[in-house]
This record gives C-alpha cells, structure tokens and sequence, in this order.
C-alpha cells in the first residue's frame, strides 16, 4: 500500500513539472510572438503604399529634417513651373497663377499683377505665345529656417515667328508652414526676386 502511495506521490510530482515546463514554454512563446509583433508593427508602420498609374509603390517614412534639401528644392521647381509656364489661353493661365500663388507670399502675388497691369498676359494670349522653362539649378540653404534659396532656369518663348530662350536667375526664402492638398511640401517662399531675365538666344521659325 505504502509503494501505491509513493507511486502515485511521484505520477504528481511528474505531472506537476511536465505541468510547469508546459505552462513556462508557453509563457516563453508568448513573449517571443509578442516581441516580434511589436517589432513587425513598428516597421510596418514606417511604409506607406502609393497607387500611381495603376502600380502600388512603397514609401518609407523618416524625419523631415533628412529631406529638408529635397523638398525645398521641389517645392521651388513646382512654384516656377506653374509661375512661368504660360499657353495662350487666360483660364490656362488663371489656373496656373491660382496654384503657384499658395506655395509663394505676397511677393510673388506682387509680381504677378505688375505683369497683369502692364498687360504682359494679355500678349501673351493675343499674340498666341506659349512659354516653358527649364530648371538648371536650385540651390537651397538648408542648415535653418527661413531658408535661401537661388534657381537658375532658362525660359523659351515659342512666337509665331521666333523661339527667344532667356536666362532667369531668381532668389527667395522658404518659411516651413503646415501642409496642405494646396501646398503638399509645407514651404512658403518669401521675398521673391528676380535677379536676372535676358535674352541669350533668338531663333527665327
């Protein structure tokens, strides 16, 4: 009777160890599951999918102050293109004003109905004229906020009966304000000047 007992004493002393091991190998898998889902989430959560022309592209997110430089730049690009890409066309060119005027200050709205008085967009309109430009350069000072910026462009004015590439060379300083649908780099640029515009070449048609 006294071997039942002690049999039975050592079936528990077994089930209570085959009991722990159990419980502390699922504790142990549980932390591990839970450790690298913290960690897949946290990666996860640094990309960002884009649907463009019908493709899924991942982006990744990171600190603005690594693309500083970049955005700037972009951001000076955009404003250009919209500012001095005219077709002859006044809603074309209503629409294009309108978008360019929420990336710049009243500096750039100043420029824009100096033209608008001295009935430059009304030339451009009646004289069937397209304008384009070309971005050489953007130099931006990115170290601190407000920050310079120079671009050197080139600007072909196609005439009906000439093309006249001009140089433009233009100077400001970029404020970092929210971001918005109508202005998705969160820069405004401020004292807006144009340092050079003169024509380098002239071409007959």
């Amino acid at each position: 009777m006294f071997t039942k007992t002690k049999d039975i004493e050592r079936a528990f002393r077994h089930i209570r160890l085959f009991t722990l091991v159990v419980v502390l190998s699922s504790a142990a898998s549980c932390a591990v599951a839970i450790y690298l889902s913290i960690g897949l989430a946290e990666r996860s959560g640094q990309k960002v999918y884009l649907l463009a022309s019908g493709k899924v592209l991942e982006a990744y997110a990171s600190e603005r102050s690594e693309n500083i430089a970049v955005e700037a730049r972009d951001h000076v690009a955009s404003f250009h293109r919209l500012f001095f890409t005219l077709a002859p066309d006044d809603k074309v060119i209503s629409a294009s004003m309108a978008k360019a005027l929420y990336l710049a200050d009243g500096s750039a709205k100043k420029q824009y109905e100096d033209l608008k008085e001295s009935g430059y967009y009304t030339g451009v309109i009646s004289g069937n004229i397209s304008q384009e430009i070309q971005i050489d350069s953007i130099l931006i000072s990115s170290e601190k906020p407000p920050y310079r910026f120079e671009c050197k462009a080139i600007q072909k004015i196609i005439r009906p009966t000439s093309i006249v590439l001009r140089s433009l060379v233009t100077q400001g300083q970029l404020r970092p304000v929210l971001r918005s649908d109508n202005n998705p780099h969160g820069f405004l640029i401020e004292r807006w000047l144009t340092l050079e515009n003169k024509d380098i070449h002239v071409q007959n048609r």
